[in-house]
């Protein structure tokens, strides 16, 4: 892959009210600028859930202007090219997906819906922080990744690979 100033990664979810959102947040502030993140859904909710946004806010990162949109902005053609496409949740992984311009990489990294989990708000705000600190954990191995040494094949394998439980920042694999 060639060098570029900055890579623009889109994740994706079908509602585009958590994962995806705390995604988009995550790699945006730990990003420095290497990355643009995004997100949407194929059936938006309209809205960002409150307890995304705490989460996020928890582990002190920036959650001010995160809103929920479809996937129909970003394949346009005066949108933003992106780099890399990445589902976080299953359902949107098995939807038939726009024509992305530019053929960016893609990866699916299954990621637990807290949404819809039904329990105590105590319970469900346990389950927000640990999704949050999965998709950190995952951020953290992809932001380290050398793109411009590796070829697109290894790239596609590294990312699969920070979809792995066993994944972490301190053992990343780096083509290995």
């Amino acid at each position: 892959m060639t060098n570029h100033d900055t890579f623009n990664v889109l994740f994706l979810c079908t509602g585009n009210s958590s994962r995806s959102i705390i995604a988009e947040a995550i790699l945006n502030a730990i990003g420095a600028g290497r990355f643009r993140a995004y997100s949407a859904g194929s059936h938006p909710t309209g809205s960002v859930h409150p307890l995304a946004v705490e989460a996020i806010e928890r582990l002190r990162f920036p959650a001010r202007d995160l809103r929920s949109k479809s996937w129909d902005e970003f394949a346009v053609a005066d949108a933003p090219h992106m780099h890399f496409v990445i589902t976080v949740c299953d359902k949107a992984a098995g939807e038939v997906c726009p024509s992305w311009p530019g053929h960016p990489i893609t990866a699916h990294w299954s990621v637990e819906d807290p949404a819809t989990f039904v329990g105590g708000e105590q319970e469900q705000r346990q389950l927000f922080g640990k999704v949050c600190r999965e998709i950190k954990n995952r951020l953290d191995i992809f932001a380290m990744l050398p793109f411009e040494k590796l070829s697109r094949m290894a790239i596609e394998e590294e990312l699969s690979a920070i979809a792995r439980p066993d994944a972490s920042p301190e053992n990343p694999r780096f083509g290995g």
